[in-house]
Formats: C-alpha cells, structure tokens, sequence
C-alpha cells in the first residue's frame, strides 16, 4: 500500500514546505549565468569551460533524478528529500571555496546530486499532500514558486556578483536550506511508494545511460558531434539503453514502468518539455552573455534586464494551473510554446550590437508568458497520465527530460554559435562584440524550430482523464 505525508499543519505550510527547496534548486539552474564573466576573468575560463560549470550541474542532476526518486519510494521520500537538501547545501559551500575552475564544476557536480534528490520528490510530496480536486492549483502555485526561483537566478547572481563577489551566489543557500530543513520535518510526515523493491539493475543502467548520454551532448561542440570520443559516449549510451529496457521488462521492481510510454499524454508532455527546455534555456544561456557583451551592461544590470522574462512564469504559471483542468493542459502547452516561438524569432531578428534594451522588452515578456503556460499544465498532465504511486518515477522521468533537453540545447546551439562566430574576423574589441551577435542569431533560430515542434505536438494532448484509484493513502 502507499503511504504518503498526511498534512500536520495547514495546507498553505505543506505547500512551502515542500516548495522551498525546490526554489533555491530553481535557482542555482540560472544564477551562473551573469557571474560567467567574472568566473572566466578569475579562472583564466574559456567558452568550452564556462559551459562545464553550467553543464556539470546538469549532469548529475539529470543522471540520479530515477534513482533519488526509487530511494525515495524505498527508504522514505522526506528522508532523502532532507539528505537531498544537505548534499545539495555542502555543494554549495564547496563551489564558494573553489579555487580553481576544476574545483567549482565538481562541487557543481555535488550540488547537481542534491537537487536530483529534491526536485522530484518535492512535486510526490506535493501531490500527496492536498487533495485530488486541487492538485492542478497546488501545482500551478508549485509552478510559480519554481518560476520565482528562475526569475531571481539571473538577478541575485548578476546583484552578488557586482556587489559582493561571485562566490556568494551560493553562500545564500545556506540559509535557506538551513530554513528549509526543520520547516519540512515539522509540515511533512514520512511517506513510502507502494513500490519499495529497490531496481538495483536499473539504477545502474539509467544512471550509466544518462550520464554517457548527457557528458556526450555537453562535449561535442567541443569535441565535434562526430569525433570517435562523442560517438563512443552515444555508442555505450545506446547499449546502455537497449540493456536499460530489456532488463525493465522483466525487472519485479522496474524503476520505470515501460508501460508509461503506451500512454500519449505522457509521451507527448515529455515531448513539450524536451523541447521548451532545449530552445529556451539554450537562448538564455547567450542571451545573459548577449547583455554583458555587446550590449556592454554590468552583471547586475544584466540581471534585472532579464526580469521582463524570467519573471512571467512566477505569475502565469498559478493562473495558468487554476484553468488547466478546464482549459486542457495541451492547449496550454502548445499556446506556451507557440508564444516563446515568436519572442525568441522577434529577439532573433532585433539583435545587433546597438540594439536598445526597450525594443528587447515586448518579445521577453512574450516568450516570459510562454514559459509560465507550459510549466504547470506538463507537470499536471505527466501527474495525471500515471497512478498516485507513480508520481514520483513520472515526475522524476519529466525532469529527467527536461534536464536533457537543457543540456542538449545549450551544446547543439553552442555548436551552431561556433560555427558563426568563426565566419567574422576579429580585429579589435568591436569585432568580437560583431562576431558575438552573427554566432547568437543562427542559435537562437535553431530554438525556435524546437519550440515550434513542441507547439506541434501539445496540440495532439487530449484533456486527462482520471486514472485508476488506489487505496487512500495512510500516514507511516
């Protein structure tokens, strides 16, 4: 039977117990971006390195987001989400120690294994804690925290690192971690998935899988997508996969039932979110650059300038999660990524390196509003496509997606950057700023044709119906 945390206090206190973490995870996914400058001034950094402190992050956090939620469903869902919360704050203190670019990607790697135990776990805890009737809700509010969190990354980052130092933009998860900690043990009871046979096989492989395929998307604009070394890395990844799915369909325990991908709802807001994560985060990872560069602002005033973009999605996403339900979360979807399609072709056909930042404005908040109508409308459709025990393999399969699809559209648009920015010769600092803008056009229109193929297949989701009931759930 599954046992899920039973509300000890008010529903608005589980909702923030179980959505701090989660914050400052969002977070950390977007406040390097304004201090890459400074970290590739303090560390002597190239492209290909700034890349890795983002991308390490990613790696193992895309790598363990099946496991944590498996060990979660076993050994108890607020234990690991706490052991979550510690791993992820000691990676913090060793990426403000850091005294070499080396250093910062691995303790990047240490946060990256604490936030993969906590994002996923935070949305079962969620799901568990309020009622059916108003889980869509809940989960528009969730969506909007997690909004709030990658509003503020670029903000608190460029603010830290103009004011203080870079190294402090993770000396402040300590303090919330150190809040978040006893506010979830006093809101959220214990809880266990039905299923706690540990896939020990399958832990194994997915993580193998994962960690192959994404190390192989992150280093080939690097390496070339055809060198021997990429194409080992996505070689052992297929092997890896194809061993991944024989061994789950015989698994008694499977850690993720290949019946999920027999279900469309599922299949197709995976899609979306491969998709949105591929388009957008690749265009903001240059387009935090964009602002510092060529258009020559400050790491702080690169930040706030973000705000038209990154803050949409901290309101839209709550009202967006109140009318999913009515509305139809794939007509949400494929509006969403229709409009984040149409701000980054506008930002693609504005960008030059005199551009004022007002005419910048109107396509950010366009694709702002569009990130925000996808958020919680895929994270209520994964949910309802797959049985109440489920929520924690789905949710940890989404955002294993999701973290792919970031990944992938960094390096695939980096790829077609470099290739750009090799056509203009540089001469004097005016030409790189040039140089610059010719490679960031051609990427930013790759990310649109993804976004577009996400909008594409929202259309096709149909309104979720009710899955199979499971015994009420019971405190441990």
């Amino acid at each position: 039977m599954t046992t899920a945390p039973t509300r000890r206090v008010g529903l608005g206190w589980a909702i923030l117990a179980s959505s701090v973490p989660m914050f400052v995870v969002a977070l950390n996914n977007l406040v390097v971006t304004n201090a890459l400058p400074q970290i590739a001034e303090d560390f002597s950094a190239d492209q290909t390195t700034l890349q890795w402190v983002v991308n390490a992050y990613v790696l193992a956090f895309a790598g363990m987001l099946l496991t944590a939620a498996a060990l979660g469903d076993r050994y108890g869902r607020r234990l690991v989400f706490l052991i979550g919360i510690a791993v992820f704050s000691l990676g913090s203190v060793a990426c403000a120690l850091a005294d070499s670019s080396g250093s910062l990607i691995a303790a990047r790697v240490v946060q990256g294994v604490g936030a993969a135990a906590i994002l996923p776990l935070s949305l079962t805890i969620l799901a568990a804690a309020v009622p059916e009737k108003m889980r869509s809700a809940a989960i528009g509010i969730w969506s909007g925290i997690n909004g709030l969190g990658v509003a503020l990354g670029p903000l608190v980052g460029g603010a830290v690192t103009e004011g203080l130092d870079w190294t402090w933009i993770f000396w402040v998860n300590l303090p919330v971690g150190a809040i978040a900690a006893p506010l979830v043990l006093w809101a959220i009871s214990e809880s266990r998935g039905a299923d706690r046979g540990l896939d020990i096989p399958g832990v194994v492989l997915v993580t193998g899988l994962i960690t192959s395929l994404v190390w192989g998307i992150v280093r080939a604009g690097d390496e070339g997508w055809t060198s021997p070394q990429i194409l080992g890395a996505f070689g052992v990844a297929l092997v890896l996969l194809v061993a991944f799915v024989l061994w789950e369909r015989k698994a008694p325990n499977p850690l993720l039932p290949l019946r999920f991908y027999r279900i469309p709802n599922f299949v197709l807001s995976n899609v979306v979110s491969l998709s949105m994560y591929f388009g957008v985060f690749g265009s903001i990872f240059f387009l935090a650059q964009y602002l510092q560069g060529p258009l020559g602002f400050s790491p702080l005033e690169a930040g706030v300038r973000t705000l038209p973009w990154t803050a949409m999605p901290m309101i839209v996403a709550p009202l967006a999660g109140l009318i999913t339900d009515k509305v139809g979360g794939g007509k949400l979807m494929a509006l969403g990524l229709a409009l984040q399609g149409v701000g980054l072709g506008w930002i693609a056909t504005l960008a030059t390196t005199t551009t004022p930042y007002g005419d910048l404005v109107p396509p950010m908040v366009i694709a702002g509003i569009g990130m925000g109508l996808v958020f919680a409308p895929t994270t209520a459709v994964v949910l309802g496509s797959v049985r109440p025990s489920e929520h924690g393999k789905a949710s940890g399969a989404n955002n294993t997606v999701r973290e792919i699809g970031g990944a992938l559209g960094i390096a695939v648009l980096t790829t077609v950057f470099t290739e750009y920015f090799a056509d203009v010769e540089i001469r004097q600092p005016a030409d790189a700023a040039e140089a610059f803008v010719h490679g960031m056009i051609p990427a930013i229109w790759v990310g649109v044709v993804f976004v577009a193929a996400g909008a594409l297949a929202g259309l096709f989701i149909r309104k979720r119906a009710a899955v199979t009931q499971e015994p009420k759930l019971v405190e441990v």
